[in-house]
C-alpha cells in the first residue's frame, strides 16, 4: 500500500481512505479502506478493496462471444454453436420454404432437428453475391465469360440453384461457391491463343522495288 491519496466521507459514521497501489500490474489503481465508527466511538475497518483510479488501465467492456466472433476465427477443434434464437435456423418439423428440400424430406420421411430458414438462405445469398466470387468482383469484371455456362460449374440444389454453384476447376475458384454471373479466364469455352504472336521487328519485303531519283544515285 502506497501513499495516502484522499479521504472521502461516506456518511457521518464512515470515511473511505484511498491509497496508491504499488502493484506492477495495477498501475493507477488505488486501495480503498473504509473506516467506520460505532455510536460509542470505536473505530473499525469496515471493508477494503482494490479499485481503478482516474488514470488506471482497465479492461474494455465485456462483449458476448456471439458479437465478437468473425468469419475465419474458427480453428481445428473449436466448437462454435449457433446463436440462441438464431434467425438463420428453424425447427426441422416446419417446412423450410425450399421446395426441393421440403419435397425430399416428405418423400423419405426425414425431418432434421434444425434446417436453414428463408432468412438464412437470403443472408447467405447476399453474402456470396457481395463476396470475392460475386458478379461485381474484379475477376468477374475483367472477363466476358460467366460461370453459369461453364462445364466446371456445379449448380447448388434447392432454391439457391438459380444463382449459385460450386467451381470445380482446380486452376480457378476450386471448391468455392460462385455466382452464376461470376467469371474468369479459365472458362471451359475459352480459346487458346493462335500462337502467331507479334513480330519483334517489322518484316522486310525483299520483293519491293524502291524508286530513287537519278540525282541521288
Amino acid at each position: 500500500m502506497g501513499a495516502h491519496v484522499a479521504g472521502v466521507a461516506e456518511d457521518e459514521y464512515a470515511v473511505a481512505h484511498y491509497f496508491e497501489a504499488n502493484l506492477p500490474a495495477y498501475r493507477g489503481w488505488q486501495w480503498c479502506a473504509v473506516i467506520a465508527a460505532s455510536p460509542g466511538g470505536e473505530l473499525t475497518v469496515s471493508e477494503t478493496a482494490l479499485l481503478p483510479g482516474p488514470g488506471s488501465l482497465t479492461a474494455p467492456d465485456w462483449v458476448p462471444w456471439d458479437q465478437r466472433v468473425r468469419a475465419g476465427d474458427l480453428s481445428p477443434g473449436d466448437v462454435l454453436p449457433p446463436r440462441e434464437s438464431d434467425p438463420r435456423i428453424e425447427p426441422g418439423y416446419r417446412l423450410s420454404g425450399d421446395p426441393e428440400a421440403d419435397a425430399v424430406a416428405g418423400e423419405i420421411g426425414v425431418n432434421l432437428e434444425r434446417v436453414m430458414s428463408r432468412v438464412g438462405r437470403i443472408d447467405a445469398a447476399e453474402r456470396w453475391r457481395e463476396g470475392p466470387f460475386g458478379p461485381d468482383s474484379e475477376m468477374a469484371r475483367a472477363t466476358r465469360f460467366h460461370c453459369g455456362d461453364c462445364a466446371f460449374y456445379l449448380p447448388l440444389a434447392g432454391s439457391l440453384r438459380a444463382a449459385f454453384g460450386v467451381c470445380s476447376n482446380e486452376f480457378s475458384a476450386d471448391g468455392h461457391v460462385v455466382h452464376a454471373h461470376y467469371g474468369c479466364g479459365a472458362h471451359s469455352s475459352a480459346q487458346a491463343p493462335s500462337g502467331q504472336g507479334s513480330p519483334a521487328y517489322e518484316p522486310y519485303d525483299d520483293g519491293a522495288v524502291e524508286k530513287v531519283p537519278a540525282e541521288q544515285a
